[in-house]
């Protein structure tokens, strides 16, 4: 064997070690932590709010919505939010929680001090949207784990379109476990009157977010962020490859790009609502570059799943199979939601 060989085989060697040792190290001596979104499906207390379009959410409304229906759903909301991503390395569930479809901040506190949930110490992040529903983004997060350092809402404007409004998008960046992390919690226009004819706000939704997250890379070009939420697109759509810059394989991205680890899993049939007898994947959480990778130094995403279980399917019914939901229609069906959660879990090595 001459020298030539042997050097290349002892660097193989070297490189299979410095993998393998990081993978191990992972399984033998690593800190998990799960990082989820969930779209609540109209979270609203039972009073009429001035200055925004919730009458139907109220006693005197066309779904008849009360105190005990109200209750019930938080009841449903936190029994699902209390076992997203829990396991064995991850007791406490969802570190960081973005949610949509609220109404005010009462009805996250409200939340946050349910049975099922106070134990879980969660404060939460939230501003008011100009929306005309009322319907907010916010970020529920574990004050023992994350510490908030800033937050921004960013208004989504559309000069040229008459009375336009829509959910702000919330930023947040603090520290995790001593790592510092941005996430960007979205719930972007919906496909009403048509995906076609829709898709220019989903659009510009994007160049928002894909805005913000250039502005935190000018501070730093390492930055770890998160962009999460109810994008009412699917990973393949235009808004999300091209205007927001999100790529299926991690190995291939730029410094700028975001890794959709989503994109994989639509591709397989798998969604998180259905329409029409079609699973869509409107949920989603995608990574920067310096959350990826082999160095396990800082937390690096591992896995993403969607929070898909039994009881948060109608096993009956015209919509046997989809999820379940609060109403179908004005009828109440004291279901959980029309959307699933999505999760991932991020890992990084304890010194």
């Amino acid at each position: 064997m001459n020298n030539t060989f042997r050097l290349l085989l002892l660097f193989l060697a070297f490189l299979v070690l410095l993998i393998t040792s990081c993978k191990q190290y992972e399984r033998s001596n690593q800190h998990t932590t799960c990082i989820a979104f969930y779209n609540l499906e109209n979270l609203f207390d039972t009073i009429n709010q001035e200055g925004v379009t919730d009458e139907e959410f109220t006693p005197e409304g066309k779904k008849n919505w009360n105190s005990d229906r109200y209750m019930e759903k938080l009841g449903n909301m936190a029994t699902v939010i209390s076992r997203i991503g829990v396991g064995e390395n991850t007791p406490d569930g969802a570190v960081l929680l973005g949610v949509c479809e609220l109404e005010n901040a009462g009805v996250l506190a409200d939340l946050a001090k349910t049975d099922i949930l106070k134990d879980r110490d969660y404060k939460f992040v939230h501003y008011d949207s100009p929306y005309y529903r009322g319907m907010d983004v916010a970020l529920f997060y574990q004050p023992k784990h994350f510490t908030v350092l800033s937050s921004a809402n960013h208004e989504l404007k559309m000069p040229e379109i008459e009375n336009f409004t829509t959910r702000a998008q919330l930023v947040v960046t603090g520290i995790l476990d001593k790592d510092t992390i941005s996430i960007i919690v979205n719930h972007w226009p919906s496909r009403r009157g048509g995906e076609e004819q829709s898709r220019p706000l989903r659009m510009a939704a994007a160049d928002l977010s894909r805005s913000i997250a250039d502005s935190i890379f000018q501070i730093n070009a390492d930055a770890k962020i998160i962009i999460m939420g109810d994008l009412n697109d699917d990973p393949g759509n235009m808004s999300i490859k091209k205007n927001l810059g999100a790529v299926e394989e991690a190995s291939k991205m730029n410094e700028v790009q975001f890794y959709n680890p989503y994109e994989a899993l639509h591709v397989e049939g798998i969604g998180s609502l259905a329409y029409r007898d079609f699973w869509n994947l409107f949920d989603q959480i995608l990574v920067s570059r310096a959350l990826t990778g082999e160095d396990c130094s800082s937390y690096k995403i591992s896995d993403a799943s969607i929070f898909k279980e039994e009881f948060l399917i109608q096993q009956e019914g015209k919509y046997k199979g989809y999820p379940w939901r609060t109403y179908s229609y004005d009828e109440y069906i004291s279901g959980y939601s029309d959307h699933l959660p999505v999760y991932v879990y991020l890992v990084k090595q304890i010194k």
